[in-house]
C-alpha cells in the first residue's frame, strides 16, 4: 500500500548529525516533497479522512454493518490507488505525505475502538495497537528534537496495514450469521493476527532505527571539537 509518502516518493537527504546505521531505512525529508494541495492522491486522501466519521457512526449508530464494511474496503482501495497515482502522475506531495499516514492511523484506531466497544476484538488487542501508535507518537517528538523529519513509511508498516485494514471488515461479516459468517471466520482473524504481529514489528524496526539517530547524534556531540 505504498502512498505519497511512501518509499517511491521518498527524498532522502543528509539530515542534521549522523545518519542512521548502515542497513537501515533512509531518512525522509518530507520538506524537500512539492508543496501541492489540489492533486489525485490528496483528493483520495482526504476523501478516506472524510469516511472516517461516517463510518463510525455507521458501526456504532444504527450498526449498518454492510455499509461500514463498504467504506472500508473503499478505504483500502483508496489507500492503494493514491500511491499509484502519485507515481504515475508525479504528484508527490508534503500534503500527501502527512494525509495518508493519518489517515490509515484514524482508520485503525477508530476501527479497533468500535469493535471493542461491540464486544467483536478484544481489549488486548486494542491496547497492543494503539499503544504502539502511542510509542510511534512520542518518537517522532524524538526525531524533532534532534531537527529529523519524520522516517520513510517502512513495507511492512504499509502490508500490516493493508491486512488490518482488509481484517476488519472480516470480523465484521464474522460477526453476524450464516454460512457467511462461518466461512469468513478464520480467514479475518488470521489476517487481524499476521496484520497486527508485522504492525508491531514495523514498530520495533521504527523505534530501532530512532535509538540509532539518537546515538549517533549523542556521539557527535561528545567528540571534541577540531
Amino acid at each position: 500500500m505504498t502512498s505519497s509518502n511512501g518509499p517511491s516518493a521518498a527524498i532522502p537527504v543528509p539530515p542534521p548529525g549522523s545518519l542512521p546505521t548502515a542497513g537501515s531505512p533512509p531518512v525522509t525529508d518530507r520538506e524537500s516533497l512539492p508543496d501541492r494541495v489540489w492533486t489525485w492522491p490528496n483528493a483520495l486522501s482526504a476523501l478516506r479522512l472524510l469516511g472516517v466519521p461516517v463510518f463510525l457512526w455507521l458501526l456504532l449508530g444504527p450498526e449498518a454493518d454492510g455499509w461500514a464494511v463498504a467504506i472500508l474496503m473503499v478505504s483500502g482501495f483508496t489507500d492503494w490507488l493514491d500511491g499509484k497515482l502519485a507515481r504515475w502522475l508525479d504528484q508527490s506531495s508534503k500534503l500527501g505525505a502527512l494525509l495518508d499516514p493519518a489517515a490509515d492511523r484514524l482508520y485503525i484506531v477508530s476501527t479497533l475502538v468500535a469493535l471493542a466497544l461491540r464486544e467483536i476484538v478484544p481489549i488486548w488487542l486494542v491496547a497492543v495497537l494503539v499503544g504502539r501508535e502511542v510509542v510511534l507518537a512520542v518518537m517522532l517528538l524524538v526525531l524533532r528534537r534532534y531537527g529529523y523529519p519524520p522516517l520513510q513509511v517502512h513495507y511492512l508498516g504499509k502490508a500490516a496495514t493493508l491486512l488490518l485494514l482488509y481484517a476488519f471488515p472480516g470480523l465484521l461479516l464474522a460477526d453476524g450469521t450464516g454460512w457467511l459468517a462461518t466461512v469468513i471466520e478464520p480467514f479475518a482473524w488470521a489476517f487481524t493476527i499476521w496484520g497486527t504481529a508485522l504492525y508491531v514489528l514495523a514498530g520495533v524496526f521504527y523505534l530501532i532505527q530512532v535509538v540509532g539517530i539518537v546515538r549517533a547524534e549523542r556521539a557527535a556531540a561528545s567528540r571534541p571539537a577540531r
